[in-house]
């Protein structure tokens, strides 16, 4: 919600005005330097929506926030040019409203549309979220990451980098939804206030790596454009994509990172698959270059990468990972019912290629049971399993 500057406001008045923590009204106006406001600057406000309202016969701003148990100077603020002695029958006047539910509720087939469509209103409700483009897919579509909180601490979670895994994509914006609302109301998740947490760290999130992979998954041989002959090809001309893990080039991402690549490429196809085919070398796709550049660009200190199925968390890379993995592994287990795996036959991983590269934490957590693609039915026993992981991952 935007508010119009008047002489005298503040940015902590606004703070005490809508009962929002001043961090969270400073995080969400970086422009706002120092507290310097001049009249008519525009500052936003998180938490917040605006409603109409129209005035009935004998209304009053007053008695408009006696009703709506609301600040009357909340409704002076977002009416400066409505003249409180004359309010028309029938005039309209904006209302601040509190957001207090969530906006990701639509988790069936979430394709890219519907997460930019969700991640849309999330910034705009709660502007101290920040987003930006990492890269593009094959298919030019934009690789999000969103960022939330201020602190030091970087922490990053992905998902989606397989195709049919696309459930991994709405754990995370619900995650990131329950944060936010969590941070304006002042309510705990699971017993824990997030503001804290919020001061301490800076979390990362790239909610679908493989963007033109999921919406092939979801809608058909026709999400794939001028690609529609290639990807039919490859699938052996079924119309039917669910088994689909790749990108649209028929590359398993998660096969694309220089981490004992050759093991996998001597095993695994050696042409374009629904799965499995780790490409002609290390970083050959734009998405895997677009998650390896976001790595060297920061210096995150745990990373996880959401996978399905298993309920199981590998933490280990040929000896690489540092001794604190296990200590956060086994938080992680404790918190979601999983079983932690420290190695398994597997190679050229997004996890692996983080902990060999940089010596620090990563898991790959594989969510749920059952086969891929996870019914969407099992989403929220899925979404409360790994809501601890993600917490945890903030705190340990």
């Amino acid at each position: 919600m935007e508010v119009q500057v008047r002489p005298g406001d503040s940015l902590w008045y606004y703070s005490q005005l809508f009962g929002i923590s001043l961090t969270l009204i400073e995080a969400s106006n970086p422009q706002a330097t120092n507290n310097q406001l001049s009249v008519g600057d525009i500052i936003r406000i998180p938490g917040y929506q605006i409603r109409d309202y129209i005035i009935k016969e004998n209304d009053t701003l007053w008695t408009i926030a006696m009703a709506n148990n609301i600040p009357l100077d909340t409704i002076q603020l977002l009416n400066q040019s409505a003249n409180p002695a004359y309010l028309q029958v029938g005039q309209i006047i904006l209302l601040p409203e509190r957001v207090t539910t969530m906006i990701v509720n639509d988790i069936s087939n979430y394709t890219y549309e519907k997460m930019r469509e969700d991640l849309n209103q999330l910034l705009s409700i709660y502007p101290f979220i920040t987003s930006g483009s990492i890269g593009s897919s094959v298919l030019g579509k934009e690789i999000i990451e969103v960022q939330i909180g201020i602190g030091t601490r970087e922490i990053h979670t992905n998902g989606s980098f397989h195709a049919n895994e696309w459930i991994t994509t709405p754990v995370i914006l619900r995650f990131l939804n329950e944060y936010a609302m969590s941070l304006t109301n002042n309510v705990p998740i699971r017993g824990l206030f997030m503001f804290p947490l919020f001061n301490r760290t800076r979390l990362s999130l790239v909610p679908m790596v493989n963007p033109d992979g999921v919406n092939l998954v979801i809608n058909g041989a026709n999400a794939a454009g001028e690609l529609r002959e290639q990807v039919l090809r490859i699938n052996n001309q079924s119309e039917d994509f669910t088994d689909w893990k790749a990108n649209i080039n028929g590359v398993d991402l998660n096969n694309q990172f220089p981490a004992l690549w050759e093991i996998e490429r001597d095993r695994k196809p050696n042409t374009p698959q629904p799965r499995d085919y780790p490409g002609p070398y290390p970083l050959s796709e734009p998405e895997a270059i677009a998650m390896a550049d976001l790595q060297y660009s920061r210096k995150i200190e745990i990373m996880n990468a959401l996978h399905t199925q298993g309920k199981v968390i590998f933490w280990g890379f040929e000896g690489f990972e540092p001794s604190i993995s296990e200590t956060i592994v086994n938080e992680y287990a404790r918190v979601s019912g999983y079983t932690p795996i420290q190695y398994t036959d597997s190679y050229a991983g997004y996890k692996d290629w983080f902990i060999q590269e940089f010596r620090r934490p990563g898991f790959t957590v594989e969510l749920g049971s059952g086969v891929n693609p996870l019914p969407i039915e099992d989403f929220e026993e899925i979404y409360q399993q790994t809501l601890g992981i993600l917490i945890a991952s903030l705190y340990v």
